[in-house]
């Protein structure tokens, strides 16, 4: 049997926007400065009326009671994005490892929670938004801790731990994902006929989305198309960071990275 289709919820775009902007996969992180450095600088300089940050906006997060911590590293990340909530709108998908994000991040850093999937009606066209990782289908040991890590039963037990047993458990489960994509030369890409029944249950043209971390577009039918954000990492080589910004002349792919 297909998976279930979910129900996309809609937003529609300020009649004042001008130009969106779409990034995701930055896992920031603490031992990553030039990526952090990198936001900052976009952030300072983008003219996008509102950015849409698609997921794994951080390499892990913990929960919100993180950002109580003198100096934390989630604390300094949330006063960046609240400097730029003053002049951009800003909004947020969970990623695959931050979706334990919630209202505390909201307050502190002015970005507004969005649900996946959500549709954006901008510019005359639907765009549906997306992390990505529902419909790597073929990943079927993510998708079962997927649904288990959504649920609240898992989510209340993992967040009544101490803060610090908590950042010990990411750093394991981390350490256990670099392993396994080491090991492992096959890696779960979306699912084609599952994210055109999206698509389509959306009344949507195309689909914006992260998580694969293969920037590229696909057509999925005539008129239909799906369009993969970049990861950011400033420390590799060659660096990568890019943002696909929108304007009423449609997409446009803009390498942020040094060349």
């Amino acid at each position: 049997m297909p998976p279930t289709v979910p129900r996309a919820e809609e937003l529609t775009a300020a009649p004042a926007w001008r130009t969106v902007d779409f990034l995701s996969d930055l896992h920031l992180d603490p031992g990553h400065e030039a990526t952090v450095q990198a936001l900052a600088g976009y952030l300072a300089h983008t003219p996008a009326d509102a950015i849409f940050l698609l997921g794994d906006l951080f390499e892990v997060w913990v929960g919100d009671d993180a950002l109580a911590e003198p100096g934390s590293f989630e604390s300094r990340c949330c006063a960046l994005l609240a400097q730029a909530a003053r002049q951009h709108a800003l909004y947020f998908l969970h990623g695959n490892r931050d979706f334990l994000i919630g209202e505390g991040f909201a307050r502190a850093s002015g970005v507004a929670l969005l649900p996946d999937p959500t549709v954006l009606a901008f510019a005359g066209q639907r765009w549906l938004l997306s992390h990505g990782d529902a419909l790597c289908l073929d990943d079927v040991e993510y998708q079962r801790f997927r649904a288990l890590a959504r649920s609240p039963a898992w989510q209340h037990a993992f967040l009544a731990a101490p803060l610090a047993q908590r950042r010990a458990q990411a750093r394991s489960m981390r350490a256990q994902s670099e392993a396994h994509k080491h090991a492992s030369s096959w890696y779960a890409d979306v699912d084609h006929p599952a994210a055109l029944a999206w698509l389509q249950a959306a009344s949507a043209q195309a689909l914006i989305h992260g998580h694969t971390h293969r920037p590229a577009t696909h057509v999925l039918a005539p008129g239909q198309l799906r369009h993969v954000l970049s990861d950011w990492d400033l420390d590799a080589t060659p660096p990568r960071a890019e943002v696909l910004r929108l304007t009423a002349k449609g997409l446009e792919r803009l390498p942020l990275a040094p060349r």
